[in-house]
């Protein structure tokens, strides 16, 4: 079946750095565009990113554009979100999910999380 498994995130003062991955199994991962998602403490999922199935197209929330970058790497079926600059609004459990931003839900796979919070 279908596995996502959400890593590398943590506590972060401003202005740092994280790098998020997701290993990805149970399905064709290399033909699949793949997106992150977001969740801050009570509010609802937002999608932030997708990258197309083979890596040439990328697509990101304004929330996030110029700070974070999204990369795959289909020999290992694993995502990837570089966080840089990062504010204190960006603290959620991240989520990766399969699907760009226009149908991720409807795929409705998407990993357990990881959270990420950033404070001083």
């Amino acid at each position: 079946q279908v596995q996502l498994v959400e890593s590398g995130g943590g506590l972060v003062q401003p202005g740092g750095s994280l790098r998020l991955s997701c290993a990805a199994s149970g399905f064709t991962f290399s033909s699949n565009a793949m997106s992150w998602v977001r969740q801050a403490p009570g509010k609802g999922l937002e999608w932030i990113s997708h990258m197309s199935s083979g890596g040439r197209s990328t697509v990101y929330a304004d929330s996030v554009k110029g700070r974070f970058t999204i990369s795959r790497d289909n020999t290992k079926n694993t995502l990837y979100l570089q966080m840089n600059s990062l504010k204190s609004e960006d603290t959620a459990v991240y989520y990766c999910a399969i699907g760009a931003r226009s149908n991720w839900r409807t795929f409705g796979s998407w990993g357990q999380g990881t959270q990420v919070t950033v404070s001083s």
